[in-house]
């Protein structure tokens, strides 16, 4: 009772904030919409597999999931749906799902209209995602319920004293995929023994499959033809661009392809007005301007996994906010990777710090240093990245585990 009051006021506050909040008024537009969007797309006589990601990282995580079940199993369709617009504005045109639309909150009277329309056959919720009604409804309607690329840990909810009722959402899951040793530990803490299996991230799988179809793309080719040095820095935010901008322009023996997490005209401008050295934008580029460039600066999407590989270091962005971004996007391509300080939520980040392959970046002075000493010793820089790259393909396979286990 007290979870749903608490889902009604989530949903009064995002109605009452969208008039002068972008994201709300986008997540309540795409709430609206869901289920016409549904009524319009479903077959009724086809069977449904449900994958749910709460963000774009979560739809990256269960990617290698749905494509396998398009390979392997085409008698399936896919529903996809988001919570967030960082995920569904992104992928709403996703090619390997048949119907994407946004997860309608979670109320008994929406639960039960959408499971009607859908009639899903199995339910894959990814990473965080644990969503009570909805859990609730698939257990009592007979709908196996797996968790994947799961992390649980003991500050999480589940484990606290006042968490206790919440906790119950963990019955309903029919297996759990999780990501390492400890999570094994505090779901068996609990109870939950047989239904548990350590698979680690499903994101290595999907990152190894960018890395094998990566894109050619001429103009970061002739960019980067003559540089003795290519710093990528991805996903990048203004704590980052303070950093990597500052130490670009008085380096001029490297070049720099900078993608920033926010593309909108006024963060570019404000990028070009602190650069001191010639750059252009990629989407203005053409073959003689990029080459008298020394920074490209990415102002689309779709791009920045395939530019990784260009690079000879990479900086992950994020970590002087709410955390990093994608560290197995770039370390997939053998790069030594730099990041901010917030990253203790992110497994794959603490492994490769403490393998050597990640640099933690606190502040200016340490980032000059790191970078000082990456550019200078060629050898170290080789060592570094061939860790990250160890790193991510011997953590590859996730996706065989869970489709051992589903035995489908």
């Amino acid at each position: 009772m007290l979870y749903t009051i608490a889902i009604y006021l989530y949903q009064l506050m995002v109605m009452l904030v969208s008039p002068f909040h972008e994201k709300a008024r986008t997540m309540l537009r795409g709430q609206r919409k869901a289920f016409k969007i549904l009524k319009e797309k479903v077959d009724k006589k086809a069977r449904y597999v449900w994958f749910h990601a709460a963000s774009l990282g979560e739809f990256e995580q269960g990617r290698p999931l749905m494509e396998r079940f398009r390979r392997e199993h085409p008698e399936y369709k896919i529903l996809l749906t988001f919570f967030s617009p960082s995920g569904y504005e992104v992928r709403k045109n996703y090619q390997g799902a048949d119907i994407i639309c946004y997860l309608p909150f979670d109320t008994p009277s929406n639960v039960y209209r959408f499971l009607h329309l859908i009639r899903p056959e199995m339910a894959f919720f990814i990473k965080y995602e644990f969503w009570m009604d909805y859990m609730w409804a698939c257990h009592h309607y007979g709908i196996p319920f797996y968790s994947i690329s799961s992390i649980f840990r003991p500050n999480k909810i589940f484990f606290r004293w006042y968490g206790r009722p919440y906790a119950r959402v963990l019955k309903y899951v029919t297996y759990f995929f999780v990501q390492d040793e400890q999570s094994r530990q505090l779901l068996a803490s609990r109870g939950y023994v047989n239904n548990v299996t350590i698979v680690g991230d499903t994101r290595f799988d999907r990152v190894i499959d960018i890395a094998h179809q990566a894109k050619e793309l001429p103009l970061v080719e002739r960019f980067c033809s003559d540089a003795p040095c290519v710093f990528v820095a991805g996903s990048s935010w203004p704590p980052d661009e303070e950093l990597i901008i500052p130490y670009f322009n008085s380096h001029p023996n490297m070049k720099l392809i900078l993608a920033p997490h926010v593309i909108d005209e006024r963060h570019l401008q404000q990028i070009e007005q602190r650069l001191s050295r010639p750059s252009i934008r990629y989407t203005q580029a053409t073959a003689e301007s990029v080459a008298q460039a020394d920074c490209l600066i990415l102002d689309c999407f779709g791009l920045l996994s395939s530019i990784y590989r260009y690079g000879q270091i990479a900086y992950v962005g994020g970590g002087f906010g709410e955390g990093i971004h994608n560290v197995p996007e770039a370390a997939i391509y053998g790069v030594p990777v730099l990041i901010g300080p917030n990253n203790k939520g992110f497994r794959e980040a603490q492994d490769l710090l403490r393998m050597g392959g990640c640099f933690e970046i606190t502040g200016p002075t340490l980032f000059n240093a790191v970078v000082d000493r990456l550019l200078s010793d060629n050898q170290l820089r080789s060592l570094r990245g061939a860790v990250c790259h160890d790193y991510i393909t011997s953590n590859a396979g996730a996706s065989d585990v869970i489709f051992r286990t589903l035995k489908l």
